[in-house]
């Protein structure tokens, strides 16, 4: 059966149906982050019916009907009953979390919310993992098609587990039949995130691989929360980016910044990286560093046929994030307090790269002798 025009469709969507006859939504992770965000804005629209709200602590969105419990509860079944739609948000991606810890966290919580879901009645899961799922790859097509093979491997901060909520989402529907789970996967989050890429705009350089491409596309969480809207509202399904329209270059990243590159040798900066993270003093892996080196830019042509469009542009978003950034200094992944970030700046980038595992070990040579 064909599909309708997307113009069609798109007027189709944007019909407003009257107050309180609209979805009850679930919102787990709704306390703070994109979840508390999304609760306000789900709790103030006429297109809503209600908002329940899950986190393992009250939140402050009055509106909201609160459970408090952990997402791994079974008994999450039954707060969820009489629920439409969840949107599950619930995600450990703290860079300074136990691995191991993360990730039965994240991947028994998804688990848990799909089966629950389905027990309950709802006939619509919504889950957001990243476009990090796609790969940073030398040879990537820039943008990447929404359609294009997840080619990620488990060796950057937490996407093996966005890897296995995506296989958990490709499952679910064959599990529970009649359930529809709809997957947003932003571009570089911004907005009261901390990830490894945020960091790389804390550092006194930029630093650049030899021979890479970096381009960088940024998702702003206000618009993330659009898109997750769209989703609810049953206007978008499937799986879909998120992200601003088109891209920058390293170039153009720098110019903008006006923070200066640092490039480095391939086998000098990865296996700096590597062996700062398994002697334990940052907390990126060396996979983290394909990001920043390799494209992965994504199309947001099913968002736009749906007619939703970001608010914000690429520069905007990237000139927020230097706004929020200011007064942090980090290196190669790791917070430093001002003495160090001044003797940082000071010697350079490269030497602070290579000299941070020296660093820290004067210190804790200090610490014993004390």
């Amino acid at each position: 059966m064909s599909s309708p025009d997307p113009q069609v469709r798109a007027a189709r969507n944007h019909s407003t149906p009257a107050p309180g006859r609209g979805p009850v939504v679930a919102v787990t992770g709704a306390a703070t982050g994109v979840g508390d965000l999304l609760v306000r804005r789900l709790a103030a629209s006429d297109e809503i019916k209600k908002v329940i709200a899950i986190d393992e602590r009250r939140g402050e969105v009055p509106e909201a009907h609160w459970h408090v419990l952990d997402v791994r509860d079974p008994a999450i079944a039954e707060k969820l009953r009489g629920a439409d739609v969840v949107v599950h948000l619930a995600l450990d991606l703290d860079l300074e979390s136990d691995p191991a810890a993360r990730t039965a966290y994240n991947v028994r919580g998804t688990q848990t919310v799909l089966t629950a879901a389905a027990a309950a009645g709802v006939h619509r899961v919504v889950l957001c993992t990243s476009a990090m799922v796609y790969g940073a790859l030398d040879d990537n097509d820039v943008p990447l098609s929404e359609d294009a093979e997840l080619k990620a491997t488990a060796e950057a901060t937490g996407v093996g587990d966005l890897l296995e909520i995506e296989r958990l989402a490709r499952r679910a529907p064959r599990a529970h039949p009649g359930l529809n789970v709809t997957v947003l996967r932003p571009a570089v989050l911004v907005g009261g995130t901390d990830t490894a890429l945020t960091r790389y705009f804390e550092s006194p350089r930029l630093l650049v691989v030899a021979g890479s491409r970096p381009t960088w596309q940024f998702c702003h969480v206000e618009d993330l929360v659009t898109a997750l809207e769209y989703a609810v509202l049953e206007r978008v399904e499937g799986e879909l980016a998120v992200g601003c329209d088109g891209w920058l270059e390293q170039e153009e990243v720098e110019e903008l910044s006006g923070i200066r590159r640092m490039e480095l040798p391939s086998a000098v900066a990865l296996g700096a990286a590597a062996r700062l993270h398994r002697i334990g003093l940052t907390p990126s892996p060396a996979g983290d560093l394909a990001y920043t080196m390799h494209p992965w830019v994504v199309s947001v042509s099913r968002l736009h046929d749906a007619g939703w469009r970001p608010r914000w542009t690429n520069e905007e978003v990237l000139a927020a994030l230097l706004e929020e950034v200011e007064g942090r200094h980090t290196v190669a992944g790791r917070r430093l307090g001002r003495k160090d970030a001044t003797a940082a700046g000071a010697a350079g980038a490269t030497v602070a790269l290579l000299g941070t595992a020296a660093l820290v070990r004067r210190a804790r040579k200090a610490r014993r002798r004390i």
